[in-house]
């Protein structure tokens, strides 16, 4: 029987209103990922937190001790939730993910949080390549815009790409919905 745990990445304060990286639909992302932490709880699944800080000055975001880097009310993890702090989009890199889900036993992981394009792709191909059967919840995701040499690609753009991406070698994808139901 499959054991499975909940990564909820970087869904912090940064992100929403008044922070520093206003993400397209994060609003939404977050109500979203609410609902499947929920369900996770109701079957005792494991739910993990992974909560970005930066360790470079020059970067204006998520700076250690600031409201920013908190995980944002809609999701709040309970007291007895893991939250475990990383510097790199990979969640797994340099952090404790894999020791505690090795520990859990668990062989199966659902992802949700931000950016879409960054710490969700990277966490997501990871925790493929670690040989966890990977499923992203979409619609519980959010990023934003993006340019390339003077090329403005759209957030929904950006999104749909990076989830047919991991669609098509990394996991399977779908929606809340589909995933609760």
């Amino acid at each position: 029987m499959s054991k499975r745990a909940i990564i909820v990445v970087d869904i912090q304060n940064e992100y929403f209103s008044g922070g520093k990286l206003l993400l397209e639909g994060i609003e939404k992302a977050a109500t979203n990922a609410a609902k499947v932490i929920e369900h996770a709880r109701s079957a005792n699944e494991l739910v993990v937190y992974v909560q970005h800080e930066s360790t470079d000055p020059e970067i204006p975001f998520f700076i250690p001790g600031s409201h920013e880097i908190d995980i944002h009310p809609t999701v709040a993890p309970l007291e007895q939730e893991t939250v475990l702090v990383k510097h790199f989009p990979n969640s797994f890199h340099e952090t404790g993910l894999k020791a505690l889900l090795d520990q859990q036993n668990i062989d199966e992981v659902v992802i949700i949080g931000a950016m879409s394009h960054m710490c969700i792709d990277a966490t997501s191909r990871a925790a493929s390549d670690f040989g966890y059967k990977t499923m992203v919840i979409h619609d519980a995701c959010a990023t934003m815009d993006l340019e390339f040499e003077g090329v403005t690609v759209t957030a929904s753009q950006v999104h749909a790409t990076i989830m047919a991406a991991l669609a098509f070698a990394y996991g399977k994808v779908t929606t809340t919905e589909h995933y609760i139901g």
